[in-house]
């Protein structure tokens, strides 16, 4: 197979876009919600009955959502195309009392969330971002996308083997940004801020999720511009490629043979079981619910989840030039080189040959190459949603991917033809 002849550098602007848009989950589904919007999709309440009209839908709920396209004439038995990702990214987060500080300097406590690269936050210019939840139960987005903290290493005279033994930070001691100076520290401060930035009344924020980010902006990289550097690919990257198939699809949608559906689930980092995490009930409520709407039954339903099939869409490994002994000897899957194929014998990934027949059939007829990934036996191996999706639902599972450099940094790298490559895969999917 070869790749497309013409690389499309509109949709990995339009990626790194997405990506400085949304620090956070919630920002993410927020403009993922705006772009179905314009491509005349329409938010459906959880609380409210649900009709079974064609079109598309979506359901928002957290730093989660699902979106769905009816083509006319789908029968309620009519089989889903699932097009899975997550939302989050490891990072720091901001604890229920966030006001620390000491020696004259005014810090903001945070938690690890996830496994980030530690090292990779440190002397970085971070910005603040996230969901405050107002007395009367509304909730705001908030982005101070602007050096607010910063994580100040210990400087080389005070730590001199730091470059002979490695560096060790402690997650509770050494992981706490700086905001200010002043030894009146006082809780409520850093809300109170918040609050003034946000526009909110004061004291009226009763509850917030908060995280920090980069504010360095995606940017291209390389002699010929040919790499992406930038926050939060993984899994943002296929979040952005999912919305643009599923987006693409419902324009031409009524010769589909499927339900195409976009998945995009919070809380994949830390073991995703949350009620907007792919290991709780949102996804098989939404699919059942839009059988059913369609006047199905549950023989209709069981029929439709017996021949869906979902594409789990997470970043995987590429190569690494400096340290190609930590990969499998015989797999070593390349930026640029197209979607990745993951698979593990011991479902850490869902992967199986008919899958692999689905996924290869896609990127035939999209024209686009993919690659294998399999782990060094030597190494544990990573999951994904995968698996989670398919022992929760009964539905047939294929973790693929695009591969980058640096997952779990603070900034990741991938090629820049890849985003583009995986986009054309995933709407050859849907459209069956």
């Amino acid at each position: 197979m070869s790749a497309p002849s013409r690389f499309d550098r509109g949709h990995t602007d339009d990626l790194m876009s997405f990506l400085a848009a949304s620090p956070t989950p919630y920002h993410a589904v927020a403009h993922a919600a705006e772009r179905l919007d314009k491509a005349g999709f329409r938010q459906v309440a959880e609380t409210d009955a649900w009709d079974g009209t064609s079109g598309g839908k979506y359901v928002l709920r957290g730093g989660a959502i699902v979106a769905w396209y009816v083509p006319e004439g789908a029968e309620p038995h009519t089989p889903f195309r699932i097009v899975g990702a997550h939302t989050d990214s490891p990072n720091l987060r901001v604890k229920p009392r966030p006001d620390i500080g000491a020696h004259g300097w005014r810090q903001v406590a945070v938690e690890i969330y996830g496994g980030p690269l530690l090292n990779s936050w440190l002397d970085r210019d971070l910005g603040l971002a996230g969901r405050l939840t107002l007395r009367d139960g509304s909730t705001r987005l908030v982005n101070v996308d602007r050096p607010l903290l910063r994580v100040p290493q210990l400087a080389i005279h005070l730590d001199r083997s730091v470059n002979s033994e490695g560096l060790k930070l402690d997650k509770q001691r050494h992981l706490q940004p700086v905001w200010g100076m002043g030894d009146d520290v006082r809780d409520g401060d850093l809300i109170a801020f918040l609050e003034e930035t946000s526009g909110v009344p004061a004291g009226e924020v009763t509850g917030w999720d908060l995280m920090v980010h980069s504010v360095e902006p995606p940017a291209y990289l390389g002699r010929d511009k040919e790499l992406v550097a930038g926050p939060r690919m993984d899994n943002l990257l296929s979040v952005h490629a999912g919305t643009a198939a599923l987006t693409a699809v419902a324009a031409h949608g009524a010769d589909l043979r499927y339900i195409p559906v976009l998945a995009a689930f919070d809380h994949e980092e830390n073991g995703s079981q949350s009620d907007t995490g792919a290991d709780g009930p949102l996804l098989g409520g939404v699919l059942e619910r839009s059988v059913f709407a369609r006047g199905g039954s549950y023989e209709d339903r069981a029929r439709a989840f017996a021949g869906t099939v979902c594409l789990s869409s997470d970043t995987g490994h590429a190569v690494h030039p400096n340290y190609a002994e930590r990969h499998d000897p015989t797999h070593h899957p390349r930026v640029d080189g197209g979607p990745i194929l993951k698979v593990n014998v011991n479902n850490r990934y869902a992967t199986d040959g008919s899958g692999r027949a689905v996924f290869a059939a896609a990127c035939a007829r999209a024209d686009v190459p993919f690659q294998s990934f399999v782990s060094n036996n030597s190494m544990p191996c990573g999951t994904t949603i995968g698996p989670i999706t398919a022992a929760r639902h009964g539905i047939r599972t294929v973790d693929i991917g695009v591969a980058i450099l640096s997952m779990h940094s603070a900034r990741e790298l991938c090629g820049a033809k890849d985003p583009f490559l995986l986009a054309n895969v995933l709407v050859a999917f849907l459209e069956g």
